[in-house]
Parts: structure tokens; sequence; C-alpha cells
């Protein structure tokens, strides 16, 4: 393919890893010929954004591309080492000329030289994607994946966010002559939770306070993804006041024990209706109130 890789996927070329997999997803959803039957052209720019995204999200590739361009290919050698280390310029006339350096000139092949073909090489990586709930990423999870009519059982560790990758090692495209298999990378995606918001290991839950404890102070119930806790309101707390309980959060993914924090967000709640004796009194209170500075 001889199209710019950055302009396939819409990105600058200083864009970071996490850009170049959002463009790619982006793109992929596009242009995925299950969205688009019978769209030839489309399918064309599928298989474009696949071979974009495999050489950029590879850093040896994209180095290599970087350096040399849409003819990147014909300067890696065996192995993918780069003979051209601390040099922005080949300082070979072609492929020969690199294997004479290697090899001597000995060997079978084209021109009396070994091909790159003619070498062991890894099979390349799978990445998959797995969607899990905010509980199961509390307090971990497993799950069944099938490879070659194999069902292989991962564990998800506990803490796991969005984009969390689990490695299952020489699970992904075969070698090559004898070369060693590719990994598979289970990604992790925590959907929305409806009562807990996430940010990094902090968790954030809406807890509703009487206007009458808002106002005095006194306990109100939080709940976390372990179990309900108990939290001091103290005299005078405003609606939209976040109350910090340390520890209470997300487990810290491979920290052992650590957890981020909790933070209670206070909604004040008043009555829908009251009898007539107790609207007397509110409104004595109210009356009261409003003389105060």
């Amino acid at each position: 393919m001889s199209r710019n890789y950055y302009a396939v996927l819409g990105v600058s070329r200083d864009a970071g890893d996490d850009d170049i997999k959002k463009a790619f997803r982006r793109k992929a959803k596009q242009y995925h010929p299950d969205a688009n039957p019978d769209d030839a052209s489309a399918e064309a720019r599928f298989k474009e954004v696949n071979e974009a995204y495999e050489v950029l999200s590879d850093e040896e590739k994209r180095s290599a591309y970087d350096r040399f361009g849409p003819n990147w290919r014909q300067y890696q050698t065996v192995n993918g080492d780069n003979p051209f280390s601390g040099s922005g310029e080949a300082p070979y006339n072609d492929m020969s000329d690199i294997f004479e350096t290697f090899f001597g000139g000995a060997g079978g092949g084209r021109g009396g030289f070994h091909t790159r073909a003619d070498f062991p090489r890894a099979g390349r990586h799978i990445e998959q994607d797995v969607r899990i709930s905010l509980r199961e990423a509390y307090e971990g999870t497993q799950r069944v994946v099938s490879k070659d009519g194999r069902d292989i059982t991962v564990r998800i560790p506990r803490g796991a966010a969005s984009g969390t990758k689990v490695r299952l090692a020489g699970e992904g495209h075969p070698g090559y002559q004898g070369g060693s298999a590719g990994h598979l990378y289970l990604v992790v995606q925590v959907a929305d939770d409806p009562q807990f918001e996430r940010t990094g290991d902090d968790l954030m839950v809406d807890v509703k306070v009487d206007a009458m404890t808002a106002m005095l102070g006194g306990e109100a119930e939080v709940p976390t993804l372990a179990r309900p806790l108990r939290t001091k309101i103290r005299a005078g707390t405003q609606t939209g006041q976040k109350l910090r309980l340390t520890g209470k959060g997300m487990p810290k993914l491979r920290k052992g024990d650590e957890f981020g924090d909790l933070y209670a967000r206070v909604v004040i709640t008043v009555p829908t209706a009251l009898n007539a004796d107790q609207r007397e009194r509110a409104e004595a209170l109210r009356d009261s109130l409003s003389q105060l500075p």
C-alpha cells in the first residue's frame, strides 16, 4: 500500500498509542464489510485501515516506516534488527548489499543470498475486546475464550479498567519457519455502572440526605461496592458537597490491598407531602430562620 499510514487513520505523525488505537477502532467500524455490504471500496478501505494500524501500533515497524517511508519493508532485516540505527540514511544500495554484509553471499536464494522468508519469524499478536461490569472489575472475574477449538479460562484481575490488557502467551498467530507464536491480548472494556461513577481508582456515588439532617447534622448510609457504610453528616451540609471515604474505592490493579477513595455526593431531599401540623411547624421554623443575619 503506497498511501500514507497516518493519513489512512487520520492522525498526526506524533500521535500517541492511544490516539492511534482510537482512530483505528473508529475507522474499522466505519468501513467494516458487515456495515457496508456489497461496497467494494469500503472493503478496500477496511484493509488499508488494518494495514496502517498493524504498522503504526508496532514500535519497531512504525520506527522503520517513519525513517524509510513506503519502502520501509525493504529495510527490515532478519528478526527485526535494524542495521541503520544511528544514521538517517541507509548505507546500502539494495537488498543484496544487506545480505552480503550479514552472510557474505553464502547460502541459497536469489543471487546466492538468503531471503527473509528463509528465516524464522514470530507470529503476529491478536487483540480481542472483553466486556465486564464494574462489580466484576472490583472483585476480579473470569472469561472463557475459544481458540482453535479449545476453551481457555482467563482470569481478569481485580482493579482492571478499560484498556487493561490480559496476555495469553503463544495464543496469537503461529510463527513462520519455526518462529514463536504471537500472543493473544484480551483488552478489557468496563461497562458504565448505573450507580457508581469511576475515575481511575476512585468512585463517586450520590447519597440522599434529608433536609433536617443536612441542617442539624447526623448520619447517612453510603453504598459501596463491598457493603453499605454509615458516615457522619455535619450540620450545615449543602447539596453537591462531597464526603471522602478513604480506601473505599476501586482496588488498585496489581497493587495488593491498595484501594482508591469513594466520594459520596450529597443530594438533599425534602418531603413531598406534609400534614397540617407538620406544615405549621415547618412554616414556623422557616419564619424563624428568615430572621437570621
